[in-house]
């Protein structure tokens, strides 16, 4: 199935003509965060919630143009680019346009997050790491070595945060050799931000080891 097939039509656009108030009544029936609106048969945006319960019910929606929100994807947009769209416009609602500008329809926030949790990163069974290291120092490629050398599949990467020059990275990786690949990170200059549970079992030991070392030596 293609990402086009998650296109939905059940809702009819508003109209610049259709008053405020048909769209509060729309917006009770529905739990969408926004409605496409459309112009002479041309989309011209969405209408916010928020907004549509804070104007004039009286009023037309062409009285509140400057207010539509102009967010779109195309059809042959790759979904991880479309879940990008909806979390930067911070919308449920993604309305779809052909080459021609012409409205197709929408998807919806849940159809492309659910497709989300079909890849392997979230399917396959496996450890999370949070690793880290400086901006300037860390490479995919190198991480998919670390990774890879030790016998272990490599499901998915990705920056999960950027600060102060150092930046943190997701990995989800296959069950084996764990704390051997987590170990070589470490070789290579990798923080481990979070780890698997034999790893921070291996931590505490190392610990009480230390400790007892210490004592003994008084």
């Amino acid at each position: 199935m293609t990402l086009r097939d998650y296109i939905i039509n059940d809702i009819n656009p508003l109209s610049v003509t259709d008053n405020i108030s048909d769209a509060q009544q729309l917006f009770s029936q529905l739990t969408y965060s926004h409605i496409p609106v459309k112009k002479d048969k041309v989309f011209i945006g969405s209408i916010s919630e928020t907004d549509a319960h804070c104007f004039e019910a009286d009023k037309t929606l062409e009285s509140y143009l400057y207010s539509l929100e102009g967010f779109f994807v195309r059809p042959e947009t790759a979904w991880l680019d479309v879940l990008e769209a909806f979390a930067r416009n911070d919308t449920n609602i993604m309305p779809v346009l052909d080459q021609n500008a012409a409205y197709m329809g929408y998807y919806e926030l849940h159809d492309i997050i659910a497709l989300f949790n079909e890849t392997p990163f979230f399917a396959e069974a496996g450890a999370v790491l949070l690793i880290e290291k400086g901006l300037n120092d860390y490479s995919f490629s190198q991480i998919s070595q670390i990774v890879e050398s030790n016998n272990a599949r490599l499901y998915g990467a990705f920056i999960s945060k950027v600060e102060n020059d150092m930046v943190q990275i997701t990995i989800k990786i296959g069950q084996s050799g764990l704390n051997e690949i987590i170990q070589t990170f470490r070789r290579y200059g990798y923080n481990i931000v979070s780890g698997h549970h034999e790893d921070i079992l291996l931590e505490n030991l190392k610990e009480r080891s230390d400790y007892l070392k210490k004592y003994l030596n008084l």
